[in-house]
């Protein structure tokens, strides 16, 4: 059963792209573009220090390492897109449905953090391209990336296509810009070909290796890809999920290889224009601009300067996506889209700020190692979850990937944990070994600890939980009715609805203790950002399809000849639905508990509980 509208991940675009009626060239294009919204974080400006250093070091020998977090990702990419294709759920939506409550929690403030720090990296990098171009204080460029926060709000106005639209438009300035600047630089490319052939120098090498592969394969992509796919109208038959897998696969490997090849062209122009003429300590970007001037010529700069720029605009746009997707998906909250995208860039640019003002613009550059190294430590958190599911035969059928490449994934999966962990350990160490605190290493000790147990438990935690629903399957046996019972005779029953898969259930058990003459109160209560500030008065898109879904309920009961309406509730969940009972005297109310205790009792509200202690009739909570 496909799940309703506004618990399906990016509600707003879900199916908005038909691919089911088409000609076959316009249907196999309309499943293109997912994987370009996606294929920008792996070219965003946190890639650009590590591709540089690693250019300007060792010259052309670290390729074949872009090349093989290429294929990483690849590979995990098109696992995410598997997951939303086939099972229709995101990466955040099936954690929730799958760890406890405690787990789900710190994934989702990991994902939170992953995209943060993803945010930063772009704050800083389009900061920097303005300063480059325009000589602007990077405490003036920082704040002024606040002003892309309507961004998103505008390009959704046009729908996904054009979104997708302008994200290839600032990609393919990236790739025109690099292309152009490798065109001044000439290269051999006899010399690069050596450059695929697998090698480490020395120790520092495997730590820029290290670097590369965490700051090319992002946790928050993988929860983007799996979301964005379900953007894509597509027949739910095998031969038509089959047909979307492929496509996918087509679009994910198209992309991805062209960000491969600006991150190649980054390292090629640093190995060419630093490495050849002895500038071998190239990390820093602002490093990077200045030297090409004299060696390229003025225009050379200038096209790196716009390319940064660039880089971080299309990178801030999938990363507001990706926030949107994981707190719908964990938290099931959904708040107006500028509110997001506001939350997101001010953590974002808050670190960014405090960091200029105490220490001045030459710690920026750290500021953006230290965000990448963020992502590293969350990636496995992402990762290890995503391989379990799509390895689900129970839950993916015959689209479950196959015991080689679930082999494959698992390799690649300690391969990149190792690497990560080992990036962020070492980081830890030369912490200890700077500081030489006390208090400071038992910290890191608990928190590493912390961290392990955390790790084990997301490998663990899903096999377990298989094996215990197959050892319960079938242990309770199926209740018998206990004959004649003699039902209350209620004149105006409540039915509670909140538009999930549950409905059906509400309203069948509502039904069962109603009879001809019985009116149904149709119940929901809106609770959009603008319906929360402007109540009955808001007349934003949710509130306008809450109410269509409400009114089209209460027709399907009038048309079975019963007496049906709808109301619409403002606010608050348990008040609304209260006051409306007091209003319209109903005398029995079913509504729908979804058995959350505990931390998500803070994060959503005790609805049921407070609204069976403010009203004097039977309440009936239907699990």
């Amino acid at each position: 059963m496909s799940e309703h509208q506004h618990t399906a991940s990016l509600s707003d675009v879900h199916q908005s792209v038909d691919t089911t009626a088409k000609p076959k060239w316009s249907k196999i294009l309309a499943f293109f573009g997912p994987a370009y919204l996606v294929s920008v974080g792996y070219m965003d400006p946190g890639n650009w220090a590590t591709d540089l250093a690693g250019g300007s070091q060792y010259g052309y020998t670290l390729i074949w390492v872009l090349l093989m977090s290429n294929i990483m990702a690849l590979l995990l990419q098109s696992h995410a897109a598997r997951l939303g294709v086939v099972r229709g759920r995101d990466l955040a939506q099936a954690n929730r449905d799958t760890y406890p409550k405690a787990v789900n929690f710190i994934l989702y403030a990991f994902a939170e953090i992953a995209i943060a720090a993803t945010d930063l990296a772009e704050v800083l990098g389009m900061a920097i391209g303005l300063q480059l171009l325009t000589g602007l204080p990077l405490i003036w460029g920082v704040s002024l990336t606040t002003l892309d926060t309507l961004l998103l709000l505008i390009l959704q106005r046009f729908g996904m296509r054009r979104m997708e639209a302008f994200i290839v438009a600032l990609v393919a300035v990236i790739g025109v810009s690099f292309l152009w600047q490798l065109v001044l630089a000439k290269p051999r490319f006899g010399e690069v070909l050596t450059g695929f052939v697998p090698r480490l120098p020395d120790t520092n090498a495997l730590y820029l290796a290290i670097g590369i592969i965490g700051a090319t394969v992002m946790p928050h992509n993988l929860y983007l890809h799996s979301a964005l796919v379900q953007t894509r109208k597509i027949k739910r038959s095998e031969e038509g999920i089959r047909q979307s897998l492929k496509m996918n696969l087509w679009d994910s490997a198209i992309a991805l290889n062209l960000a491969f090849l600006v991150n190649a062209a980054i390292l090629i122009l640093a190995a060419t224009v630093f490495f050849k003429s002895g500038h071998h300590e190239i990390a820093a970007i602002q490093d990077a601009y200045k030297l090409l001037s004299p060696k390229l010529g003025s225009l050379a700069p200038i096209l790196f300067a716009v390319a940064l720029i660039a880089a971080g605009q299309s990178s801030t746009v999938t990363g507001t996506l990706a926030g949107q997707i994981v707190m719908e998906g964990y938290l099931h909250l959904r708040i107006n889209p500028w509110l997001r995208r506001m939350l997101t860039r001010l953590l974002a640019i808050a670190p960014a700020l405090l960091t200029i003002w105490l220490f001045g613009e030459k710690e920026i550059n750290n500021l953006l190692v230290f965000s990448q190294v963020l992502l590293s430590f969350q990636l496995g958190f992402a990762v290890i979850p995503l391989i379990h599911f799509v390895s689900d035969k129970q839950t993916m059928g015959k689209f479950a990937i196959s015991p080689l490449t679930r082999f494959i994934s698992w390799a690649v999966a300690t391969i990149l944990v190792y690497l990560n962990l080992r990036m962020v350990g070492d980081a830890a160490v030369a912490y200890v070994r700077q500081t030489g605190h006390t208090m400071t290493d038992i910290l890191i000790i608990i928190a590493s600890v912390l961290f392990i147990v955390l790790l084990a438990v997301t490998i663990a935690y899903p096999l377990l939980q298989r094996r215990r629903a197959r050892q319960a399957t079938n242990i309770h046996p199926e209740q018998q009715p206990w004959g004649e019972l003699q039902v209350p005779d209620y004149h105006c029953i409540g039915i509670a609805l909140d538009f999930s898969r549950h409905d059906e259930k509400v309203m069948a058990s509502a039904l069962r203790n109603g009879n001809g003459h019985t009116q149904y109160v149709l119940i929901h209560v809106v609770e959009s950002a603008p319906a929360g500030w402007l109540g009955r008065e808001s007349d934003d898109f949710e509130t306008r399809k809450d109410r269509e879904q409400l009114e089209s309920y209460a027709a399907v009961l009038t048309r079975r000849g019963l007496q049906a309406k709808a109301i619409l509730g403002y606010r608050h969940r348990a008040k609304e639905i209260t006051r409306i009972v007091t209003e319209e005297k109903i005398d029995f109310l079913v509504m729908g508990g979804h058995g959350h205790r505990g931390l998500k009792d803070w994060i959503f509200g005790e609805t049921a509980n407070q609204v069976r202690h403010s009203v004097k009739i039977p309440v009936l909570v239907v699990q």
